[in-house]
């Protein structure tokens, strides 16, 4: 079966995405994901006629998750060489996926229900690195509101130790330290606090379910064992107090959440990461005109932020930028990061 430019395009693009994070195992998966797009299994047939983007939707990440659970479940040990990168013949790989999809395909078709979901924990560091350099332009007091936030591991930011190239944050007790490879100047070394944080997400992950759990962690690169050990620890003080997270449209959520009243001498964040290319058009629209709307009553007192880790789809790198008012709303590129927070490279101080 002929396969539409456009997916064969995206799964390639995808795979390159996983290379160039180190995913390679990842990778050659999404690679294969073109052979079986040609084929007719179910799951192929999902592929080559997805109506939407397929990079947008996240597609090839669906099913290599679900193959990725399959063989986090014992089901199908082989995927070790594939994730190891033994096997780095791509013919090798397509035939192994194939087979595997050929044993599941019924139950594979279930992980296109939605997205993937990790909110990576590692990810925060790039927002923590913009509270830094927020707090020398504003009041550096911030209630932090998060869109999509999946299973809340980001909504932990104020529990979680942080080492930006030697510029501290978080608790001295916290059970992790997140410490991205730094590359560039540091952040500016000025303190500040949070004072809240809440989030929402469309289709919250309750990782109080052993579950929705084990999903969650099907999502994480087999490569990157670190991010295993992360999530682990971030379930766990979940499980031991909970994060302040609502089911709901990114766009309701955002519009009422700037609408209440807001404490003098508190920045008020909207923060987000790699959530933008999820929302529909009219959603991303409510977004930006509830914050212009905010902006316009945006005070020294009373300031306003917007802090978006997101990707360039034309570079496939995570960009992260600052808007900030009253001072205005010009976006500031602040630097790159790691499509999970492995590093960071700032460009100002």
């Amino acid at each position: 079966m002929a396969l539409r430019d456009e997916v064969e395009k995206g799964l390639h693009q995808q795979a390159d995405h996983c290379d160039h994070n180190g995913a390679l195992g990842t990778a050659a998966i999404c690679r294969a994901m073109v052979t079986l797009a040609k084929g007719n299994s179910e799951c192929g047939k999902i592929i080559a006629n997805w109506p939407r983007g397929i990079i947008e939707d996240a597609v090839p990440l669906r099913l290599a998750g679900g193959i990725h659970d399959l063989y986090r479940r014992g089901i199908e040990p082989k995927l070790e060489s594939v994730y190891a990168a033994r096997i780095i013949d791509q013919a090798a790989v397509d035939v192994l996926v194939g087979d595997i999809v050929d044993r599941h395909d019924a139950d594979l078709t279930y992980w296109f229900n939605s997205a993937p979901q990790t909110n990576e924990a590692g990810r925060s560091s790039s927002f923590v690195a913009a509270l830094h350099w927020l707090s020398r332009r504003i009041e550096p007091n911030f209630e932090l509101l998060e869109i999509g936030s999946s299973a809340g591991m980001n909504l932990l930011i104020d529990r979680w130790r942080y080492d930006l190239d030697g510029v501290t944050s978080g608790p001295d007790n916290a059970p992790v330290t997140i410490r991205p490879q730094w590359r560039g100047p540091p952040p500016p070394d000025i303190p500040f606090v949070i004072d809240s944080v809440r989030g929402c997400d469309l289709n919250p992950i309750d990782v109080r379910n052993d579950a929705a759990a084990d999903r969650l962690r099907a999502y994480i690169w087999p490569e990157m064992p670190e991010r295993f050990a992360r999530m682990d620890v971030g379930i766990k003080m979940i499980r031991q107090k909970g994060v302040n997270l609502e089911k709901a449209d990114a766009a309701d959520w955002a519009e009422a959440q700037l609408a209440l009243p807001q404490i003098p001498g508190i920045t008020r964040v909207l923060m987000h990461s790699v959530v933008w290319q999820y929302l529909p058009v009219n959603v991303q629209s409510r977004i930006n005109a509830a914050m212009k709307k905010a902006a316009a009553l945006a005070t020294v007192d009373k300031p306003l932020a917007w802090i978006a880790l997101e990707t360039d789809r034309a570079t496939m790198r995570h960009e992260l930028r600052v808007r900030y008012w009253p001072h205005g709303d010009t976006p500031i590129l602040l630097g790159s990061a790691h499509a999970h927070g492995a590093w960071l490279q700032f460009n100002t101080e």
